[in-house]
């Protein structure tokens, strides 16, 4: 990953390949003209402070993600300009949005590929603002490189190896809170992206069993407890769900047990993902154009496995347990036919009228598992409906809880940390579609409102008064367009920085 540091030296004696400054769409009291952001003051200066002139004359308009180029004025060491667009000017005595900050950092990062080291002279108000910038840099350079030209160093598509370093202008080497922001982006950022790199990894190289392995490392690494269970002992506890989705396939179900402990919790959150290495549909067949994705239907497992090594990684004082429900959902003579009736690990039945709805199979009976422990609150993540896709399109993930204020607190901590998310409805009449003339309750029900009707079944299998709360994150998983910002093409490792969150917040009693 790029290298972070922290310099208070002036942008025009600095050694860099570039130095970064930021522009904005000026306010309506400023006429709209594009303005140069705090933090580039020197660099405006060296061009006599005409560089929103000279910016505008090449195009530049200050819209957010915006990059342009120029020569750097004479005297400076760095022999490159580059203005990043950072949208609308804030009002008077207002800061920059810590996620307009981070946008910007991620679109730079991404536009310096091939650079060796640049200097960030973005707007710093505060620790915050360093924390947003350096998570900015390090998810906007990320590269999936394993694949490419026999594992040599990660390259674009330019044959341009990602930004080295990036020394960001305006943080303290010795501040405790500066330090401390940096580091919290390094810990958050790393874990995010190698939930990337397991999103990105073909399904012919990541299935349960690695995926467990994998689990099994970081954990070992970062003195996290961890637990597999493999088939045998799936089938002696009684995981019905897990092994009916996993059956169909030669490469066996797991279940994983993450535990980070804190001596001083007084909490305990519970993370649930759903772990599908590869989703064919199983005997329900997907029709074809809707398979080539489907390595990314392990995104809430990835996450949730990335945000319990990201709460050990920040000595977080709060108790995190992850269940990875790992599958791979295959059609064979051995696998789960529509009509089946599984048990599940809570005692259930469910009956399967559509093998391709299998997420929210592994999820019950691992979210059952979470609850035998009584945590404080569960949240589960999964790539889990098209309805949602559908219906908050392709960016934005939808919340759905037992609990309105524990809904409502999951949405705010989304939102801080620049994670597009929207609070969702569970209606109660949506859930008689689900019954079943031979089961306690089928896996289907109604078509329209298809991501609440699963919201519904997974709130099923949560214990009795604990509180809930689940993330379709079908949308923005897995990002098949162009990068923007940050966000690469391919996996985005979406709400892993919602979880961190929440275990922050579960950690210091301010969760609500």
């Amino acid at each position: 990953m790029t290298a972070l540091t922290l310099s208070t030296a002036a942008a025009p004696g600095l050694r860099a390949d570039a130095i970064v400054v930021g522009v904005a769409k000026g306010a309506a009291s400023r006429s709209g003209d594009l303005v140069v952001a705090p933090g580039a003051e020197a660099v405006d200066k060296a061009y006599d402070g005409r560089l929103a002139g000279v910016l505008e004359t090449l195009g530049a308009s200050g819209a957010e993600g915006e990059v342009t180029k120029l020569p750097a004025p004479s005297g400076f060491k760095a022999p490159l300009v580059v203005a990043v667009g950072l949208g609308a000017e804030p009002e008077k005595d207002a800061g920059y949005d810590g996620e307009a900050l981070r946008k910007a950092a991620g679109a730079a990062a991404r536009a310096l590929a091939g650079t060796k080291k640049a200097a960030f002279a973005l707007p710093v108000g505060d620790a915050s603002d360093l924390g947003a910038i350096g998570e900015g840099v390090l998810l906007g350079a990320y590269s999936f490189d394993s694949y490419k030209e026999n594992g040599k160093p990660a390259k674009d598509k330019n044959g341009k190896a990602p930004l080295a370093e990036a020394t960001l202008l305006g943080g303290k080497p010795r501040d405790a809170a500066h330090k401390a922001a940096l580091a919290r982006a390094v810990a958050v950022s790393e874990e995010l992206n190698r939930a990337r790199d397991l999103i990105n990894t073909p399904p012919n190289d990541l299935n349960p069993e690695s995926f467990a392995a994998i689990a099994q490392a970081a954990a070992k690494e970062h003195g996290i407890k961890v637990q597999v269970l493999d088939v045998k002992a799936l089938e002696k506890g009684g995981y019905g769900g897990i092994l009916g989705v996993g059956v169909g396939s030669a490469a066996g179900p797991r279940l994983v047990k993450l535990s980070y402990t804190s001596s001083k919790a007084k909490k305990h959150l519970a993370l649930v993902g759903k772990g599908i290495t590869y989703d064919s549909g199983g005997i329900s067949l997907k029709p074809a154009g809707h398979n080539e994705t489907m390595k990314c239907d392990m995104s809430g497992a990835a996450a949730v496995f990335a945000a319990v090594v990201a709460a050990a990684r920040l000595g977080l004082e709060v108790n995190v347990t992850g269940w990875l429900a790992l599958a791979e959902n295959m059609p064979s003579g051995s696998a789960t036919r529509p009509g089946d009736v599984l048990r599940m690990f809570s005692g259930k039945t469910v009956e399967v009228l559509n093998t391709d709805a299998e997420g929210r199979l592994v999820l019950a009976d691992a979210l059952w598992a979470a609850s035998q422990e009584k945590p404080d609150a569960i949240v589960d993540v999964a790539t889990l409906t098209g309805a949602m896709v559908l219906a908050l399109g392709s960016r934005t993930f939808g919340i759905m809880a037992n609990d309105d204020a524990f809904r409502t607190a999951v949405h705010e901590a989304a939102e801080e940390v620049g994670e597009p998310a929207w609070p969702m409805p569970l209606p109660e009449h949506l859930r008689k579609g689900m019954d079943s003339p031979t089961a306690d309750i089928a896996n289907m029900g109604e078509r329209m409102g298809g991501g609440l009707v699963a919201g519904l079944f997974l709130r099923e299998f949560v214990g009795e008064g604990i509180t809930w709360a689940h993330l379709d994150i079908a949308g923005p998983a897995f990002n098949e367009g162009g990068p923007f910002g940050y966000t690469p093409k391919g996996g985005t490792g979406t709400a892993v920085r919602t979880l961190v969150r929440l275990a922050e917040l579960t950690a210091s009693g301010d969760l609500g």
